[in-house]
């Protein structure tokens, strides 16, 4: 069975959740990056520490950008925050003027310092994250459940599962991926345009109806004009000839969106591997594809017993880590055991790692993920605010890694 945010295994199932709500308000869940590198405090572009509340990154870059009077591409972010939080991360601009920068004022948005580097800032150059997380509305004995969960997840480590805003409000981006690597238009466009659910907004909704009932005019004038993408990518299917309606929609949908659609499928490939092996997350196997603890290259497990034996007190270690599939065309796949699990994920979900090659102008490569993450600095208590009693949480997490995956071990919200 294909896994979604719903139904993924828990490590800890055998153990009762504390219950409980995060994000009731703004200040109940605080982020911090860690970076991948000090700045050098030379070079020709200004890094500066932002501090911002309630707004997502890409929003706080638009912000940010048109003080400055620069396009919002010229600013460089490590990774994109939460927007239901308090976050503080760092940001580049090149040529920037630093006495200009540090004067920025916003109701959401304060620069806290400033300082060079010699190049921009990009996605990936973030060492970890530190979270600091109320979690409130707990059930009895909280802190007792919470201490049993965490010390199993410290020992084994925490499902390095990819969180569910991965895969949309409609939890339909991965399919619209499959749609893509395919090469299937039709599917890709029936599912971009059509098939509603209850949960759409009700203009959204009623764009998907008039869709599926072939009003292209009426689902176009329904489409909320925020959603450019979809009415971009709607109008170019009304106008386009019969024959090639679907391709020109499939065409005009913008590139990032697509790399979107497509690395949702590659997360839920993941996690359907990871689900099958969730209490095996801190075992080798032979044949497994192993890398180092916050490493990318991989090696094979060998089944020989004295290395077997000798892997395994490495993963006990947290030295290294069983990994999984992010498929794409130079993907390796495991052998063994493991790799009779990735191939019947693949093989369930209709996937042909070979047409990873042939995805529109997108190179998708493929990697290997770790099946677990280290949580480190980790700190759990009972505490008290304005609001009311709650259970607060502080850890640090690798870049890359979901905090709501830990949070769902620990308060089992979907047993709920």
């Amino acid at each position: 069975m294909q896994s979604n945010a719903q139904n993924l295994p828990y490590l800890t199932a055998d153990l009762p959740g504390t219950g409980g709500l995060i994000k009731q308000n703004t200040g109940d869940f605080c982020v911090e990056e860690i970076p991948l590198y000090p700045a050098s405090g030379e070079g020709t572009h200004v890094y500066f520490t932002v501090r911002k509340r309630g707004i997502p990154t890409p929003a706080a870059v638009e912000r940010i950008a048109k003080y400055m009077q620069v396009d919002p591409s010229e600013i460089g972010f490590a990774g994109l925050k939460d927007a239901q939080a308090i976050t503080i991360q760092q940001m580049s601009l090149e040529h920037a003027d630093p006495k200009r920068l540090s004067a920025f004022r916003d109701r959401q948005i304060e620069i806290v310092s400033v300082s060079r580097h010699g190049n921009k800032l990009r996605p990936g150059h973030l060492e970890a994250n530190r979270f600091t997380i109320k979690v409130r509305n707990t059930a009895s004995n909280a802190l007792d459940k919470a201490q049993a969960i965490l010390d199993i997840l410290v020992k084994r480590g925490v499902p390095n599962y990819f969180g569910p805003q991965r895969f949309g409000l409609r939890n339909d981006t991965a399919e619209l991926g499959r749609a893509l690597v395919a090469g299937d238009m039709d599917e890709f466009v029936a599912i971009l345009f059509g098939r509603p659910i209850e949960s759409d907004p009700h203009d959204c909704y009623n764009a998907r109806v008039a869709f599926d009932k072939g009003d292209i005019k009426g689902a176009l004038a329904a489409w909320p004009k925020h959603f450019a993408h979809p009415r971009r990518a709607l109008s170019a299917y009304k106008n386009a000839n019969k024959s090639r309606k679907n391709e020109r929609a499939v065409y005009t949908v913008d590139k990032r969106m697509k790399r979107l659609y497509v690395s949702a499928l590659q997360s839920a490939v993941f996690n359907d591997v990871l689900a099958r092996r969730i209490q095996t997350l801190d075992t080798v196997m032979p044949g497994d594809l192993a890398a180092r603890n916050g490493g990318k290259a991989v090696f094979t497990v060998e089944e020989a017993p004295e290395q077997l034996a000798l892997e395994q007190t490495r993963a006990k270690a947290f030295e290294i880590n069983p990994t999984g599939p992010i498929p794409g065309y130079r993907s390796s796949i495991a052998t063994g055991e493991p790799g009779k699990i990735e191939l019947d994920v693949l093989t369930e979900r209709n996937i042909d790692i070979e047409n990873f090659r042939h995805v529109g102008k997108l190179k998708v490569k493929g990697a290997r993920r770790a099946l677990r993450f280290k949580v480190s600095n980790l700190e759990v208590s009972n505490e008290s605010d304005d609001l009311g009693a709650h259970l607060l949480l502080k850890f640090t997490a690798p870049s890359g890694c979901y905090a709501t995956v830990l949070l769902d071990e620990l308060t089992k919200h979907k047993d709920a």
